[in-house]
């Protein structure tokens, strides 16, 4: 084979790894989702014993990641949260809705629903 013909061969193999490659990365790059959840809690005690074990749990093996629960809230701009703020990481907004839709959520989320208010949202993450 002549020199100039191999190495346009190879200049076009390694063109389309490399397309393959960067096709199967940004395939792979779903960017997170963040819910943030603000929980105005009426009665802490029974919040922390009844509710909170049950939705850790239903959570963690879901594959939710804690970021911020509760902890000092400082305004920068605007009125502050009432109570607590709650921010938890899922691969996608599929995977959560699954959960939140799941019936052992649903159960859960009644027994939370007696001792506290919420306020969800949704947030998209940016792939790093």
């Amino acid at each position: 084979m002549k020199p100039q013909y191999a190495i346009a061969l190879a200049v076009v193999a390694g063109f389309g790894t490399g397309a393959i490659a960067v096709h199967g990365l940004h395939a792979q790059a779903n960017p997170p989702v963040y819910v943030i959840t603000e929980v105005e809690v009426s009665n802490s005690h029974a919040y922390a014993n009844e509710y909170v074990p049950k939705i850790q749990a239903i959570y963690k093996a879901a594959g939710a990641r804690y970021f911020a629960v509760g902890g000092t809230i400082t305004p920068i701009e605007g009125a502050p949260p009432k109570s607590r703020v709650i921010i938890t990481a899922w691969d996608s907004i599929e995977k959560y809705q699954a959960v939140h839709n799941s019936a052992e959520y649903k159960k859960a989320r009644t027994i939370g629903d007696k001792y506290a208010k919420y306020r969800s949202f949704a947030v998209e993450g940016i792939s790093q």
